[in-house]
């Protein structure tokens, strides 16, 4: 199930790499580097290290290669679904930690394709899966479309994104999983405000902080981009409330380290967040610090992170503001 060929060729192509300048650079045989990256050899450990760190992709690229005992053993559950077992289960989770890694590090359209692909043979293996590992599976299931929803809304593919949240939601809600379910919500919330539609952006927002389970780094972050959407339709007093009540909750939520479904939602993070809120109320010397500092805050990995544009956009909107 690795796609790894596919995520090499297309991050080796983003850093401005021939094949052959890759097999230079990292001193392998352009003729084993060609099978590896056509598809049609296993990578050795080391070349997947090597290549990862050719790319700057911190350990994702290679996180995407199973060890052989673990390939083996979904490979053949994916064979016999009916036969899931706890490792396969953990493997697929572990594919998806470096595919959502991936994501910070490489340009989105180079991680869709195989990220499609890997999804939709984990659906197909949820499909016909039986016995006591099942919900495990239906949860990895669920945040692997979920990351589909938001890699396509990345590229801007709304509708076909809207349609995977849709069945994550329905996967988290099968499961009883909060944190799942309003993640979900929060990515239709972020497409929303791609389409600047207020309202969407107001509602979806306040269905993810609303939701059984969420966990509070979710409930913070998402009550902060709701009041953002309640501001723009003019329900100001709304919006206010709804920092103040975001703000009573940032103890609460630093207590705790954010799930992984959401690793991101640290309070530097949130400080994002607060600062689109502030944006939205139009209080631009605050958003402008908020931004800034949440920008500053940023691990170093995350710095230029494909999805931190509409971050530093309203970081300039806002300077331009004060």
């Amino acid at each position: 199930m690795s796609e790894f060929a596919d995520l090499a060729r297309r991050a080796l192509r983003d850093g401005g790499y021939s094949m052959r300048a890759a097999a230079r650079a990292v001193n392998y045989d352009l003729a084993y580097l060609s099978r590896v990256l056509n598809g049609k050899q296993r990578p050795s450990a080391k070349l997947a290290n090597a290549l990862d760190e050719l790319v700057g992709a911190g350990g994702a690229l290679s996180g995407v290669v199973m060890n052989p005992d673990d390939a083996s053993r979904v490979a053949r559950s994916a064979a016999e679904p009916s036969r899931l077992d706890a490792g396969t289960v953990d493997a697929l989770a572990d594919v998806l930690s470096a595919y959502r890694r991936l994501d910070d590090v490489v340009k989105p359209e180079s991680v869709l394709p195989a990220t499609l692909a890997q999804m939709n043979e984990i659906t197909r293996m949820l499909k016909e899966a039986r016995g006591p590992h099942r919900d495990q599976l239906a949860e990895v299931a669920s945040e692997f479309v979920q990351f589909g929803g938001w890699m396509l809304a990345q590229v801007r593919d709304d509708a076909q994104a809207v349609r995977l949240l849709g069945d994550a939601l329905e996967l988290a809600d099968e499961i009883g999983n909060g944190t799942l379910a309003a993640q979900a919500l929060n990515f239709k919330g972020y497409i929303a405000r791609q389409q600047s539609r207020p309202q969407g952006i107001a509602r979806w927002f306040t269905a993810a902080a609303d939701t059984p389970g969420a966990h509070p780094a979710q409930r913070l972050g998402d009550i902060l981009q709701a009041s953002a959407g309640w501001a723009e339709v003019g329900e100001t007093d709304r919006a206010l409330r709804m920092v103040e009540q975001a703000e009573r909750l940032t103890d609460e939520a630093a207590r705790v380290p954010p799930p992984d479904t959401a690793y991101w939602l640290t309070p530097e993070f949130n400080r994002l967040n607060l600062g689109l809120a502030t944006l939205a109320l139009r209080r631009y010397d605050q958003a402008a610090d908020h931004l800034s500092a949440g920008l500053a805050g940023l691990p170093e990995d995350l710095q230029g992170a494909p999805w931190t544009w509409e971050h530093r956009e309203a970081l300039e909107k806002a300077r331009e503001a004060r």
